[in-house]
C-alpha cells in the first residue's frame, strides 16, 4: 500500500471508507415507503473538479491553473467546488456521501458505450435491451418508475409500470429526432455545446420560467415521487458535462445548477426526504491533467454522490487510488477502484428491499462477483 493511500486511511479511519460486504441487507419490510432518484449527468463529469483532492500535491501539479483555487474543505483531503454551497451544507448535516474512483465496468472512453453500459446494468455496452432501473421496477410487486426526460431513457426500460414527462417542445420538434441527432453533434465539442444550448432553449418551462434546466427537473421528479401513491423510483438526466476546453467557467455554471438541483430535490421531497436516496452518477471521469485548451479529455475513474435523509453521510466513500504516475490508469486517468453496479446493488437491496438473489438473476445478470456496497445507509 502506497503512502498516499495509507495517509487517506489514517485521516479518515476505517469507517470512513465504504467497504463491500455481501449479504449486508436489511429486511425488505423496512423499505416499503422509501424513494430512490437516480440523476445521470451525461458527458463525463470531472470528479476531480467537483471534489478536488486539495491536500494532494500531485493534484495541483497536474491541474496547474486549472486546479480549483478555493474549494469548500470538507475533510483533510477533499473539498467541494465553491459552487456547491448547499451541497456542502448537506455534507455537514451528514446527508451527503461522495464516493470517489467509481465507474461502470466499461473502461474505454466512448460516451455512448459508457452510458449504455451504465444504464443497461451489464458489464458491456449493448449487454441488455432494457435497463437495470426498469428491471428493478418490474421486480417490485406493484411499484412504478418515473423519468423526467423527453424520451424514455434506457435505464428505465423493461417495465410497463414506467412513464416519462418533459415540458412540451415547440411545435414540429420531435424529441426522438433530437435523441438521434445528439450523437452526431457530440462528436464535435463546439457543435455539441451549441446543440445542447439549442435543445435546452427549446424546452421551455411553464409560463416564463425560462429554460427547463436540472433544478426544475429534479424538483418535478421529487414532487411527483413524494405525492400520495407516487412512484418510488425516479430518473433525471442532464447534458453538457463534456468539458474538453475552458472547463472552469463551464463547470462553475453546471455545478451551480447541480447544487440548486439537489436543494430543489430536498425541498420537493418534503416529508419523504428522511426516506429518500438521491444518487448522482456520470458515465466516466476525465483525464487527471489539464489539456492545452484548459479542459480535460475522456477518462475512466469518476465519482458519485449519494444524498438524502436516508444516507449516512458526512464522510468520504470509496477507495482513493492516488494521482501519482504509477497510480493512474494508463498513465492519464484516475483509476476506478469500485464498480457502479456495487453501489446500485447496495441501494436496491438496502433501500428498495429487493432480495440479492433477484438482483443476481433479473436485475444485474452475471454480477455475482460484484458485492453490494454496504455501510452507506442510516439505520
Amino acid at each position: 500500500m502506497d503512502s498516499q493511500r495509507r495517509g487517506l486511511l489514517a485521516a479518515f479511519g476505517a469507517s470512513a471508507l465504504l467497504t463491500l460486504f455481501p449479504n449486508a441487507s436489511r429486511a425488505a419490510g423496512d423499505d416499503a415507503d422509501t424513494r430512490f432518484l437516480l440523476v445521470l449527468l451525461r458527458g463525463g463529469l470531472d470528479g476531480l473538479h467537483l471534489l478536488p483532492p486539495y491536500a494532494d500535491p500531485v493534484y495541483a501539479a497536474l491541474r496547474g491553473a486549472g486546479a480549483v483555487a478555493d474549494p469548500i474543505r470538507i475533510d483533510a483531503m477533499f473539498g467541494l467546488h465553491p459552487a456547491m454551497q448547499q451541497t456542502a451544507a448537506m455534507y455537514r448535516d451528514k446527508q451527503l456521501l461522495p464516493i470517489v474512483a467509481i465507474a461502470p465496468p466499461y473502461r474505454a472512453r466512448s460516451h455512448f458505450d459508457a452510458q449504455d453500459c451504465l444504464e443497461n446494468g451489464t458489464a458491456r455496452p449493448n449487454g441488455a435491451r432494457d435497463g437495470w432501473l426498469g428491471r428493478c421496477v418490474q421486480a417490485l410487486p406493484s411499484e412504478a418508475g418515473f423519468a423526467v426526460a423527453a424520451v424514455m431513457p434506457l435505464a428505465l426500460r423493461g417495465s410497463e409500470r414506467t412513464s416519462n414527462w418533459w415540458p412540451p417542445l415547440p411545435k414540429g420538434v420531435d424529441p426522438l429526432l433530437l435523441q438521434q441527432l445528439q450523437p452526431l453533434y457530440a462528436a464535435d465539442a463546439r457543435l455539441s455545446e451549441t446543440f445542447e444550448q439549442s435543445t435546452r432553449a427549446a424546452a421551455l418551462a411553464r409560463e416564463g420560467k425560462g429554460a427547463f434546466a436540472l433544478p426544475e427537473a429534479m424538483r418535478v421528479a421529487a414532487e411527483r415521487m413524494s405525492a400520495a401513491g407516487g412512484p418510488r423510483i425516479g430518473f433525471v438526466e442532464d447534458t453538457g458535462w463534456d468539458s474538453h476546453r475552458n472547463q472552469a467557467p463551464q463547470l462553475a455554471r453546471k455545478l451551480a445548477e447541480l447544487d440548486r438541483g439537489l436543494a430543489a430535490a430536498r425541498e420537493g421531497f418534503g416529508s419523504a426526504w428522511p426516506r429518500t436516496v438521491v444518487a448522482v452518477v456520470t458515465e466516466f471521469g476525465r483525464t487527471a491533467a489539464i489539456n492545452g485548451t484548459g479542459g480535460t479529455d475522456h477518462g475512466t475513474g469518476g465519482m458519485a454522490l449519494l444524498c438524502g435523509g436516508a444516507v449516512r453521510g458526512g464522510r468520504i466513500g470509496g477507495d482513493w487510488p492516488g494521482l501519482g504516475p504509477a497510480q493512474l490508469n494508463e498513465g492519464r486517468d484516475l483509476r476506478a477502484t469500485s464498480d457502479l453496479r456495487s453501489l446500485f446493488k447496495g441501494i436496491a437491496i438496502e433501500h428498495l428491499g429487493l432480495a440479492e438473489g433477484v438482483l443476481e438473476k433479473r436485475v444485474f445478470p452475471d454480477s455475482r462477483g460484484i458485492s453490494p456496497l454496504a455501510g452507506w445507509r442510516v439505520g
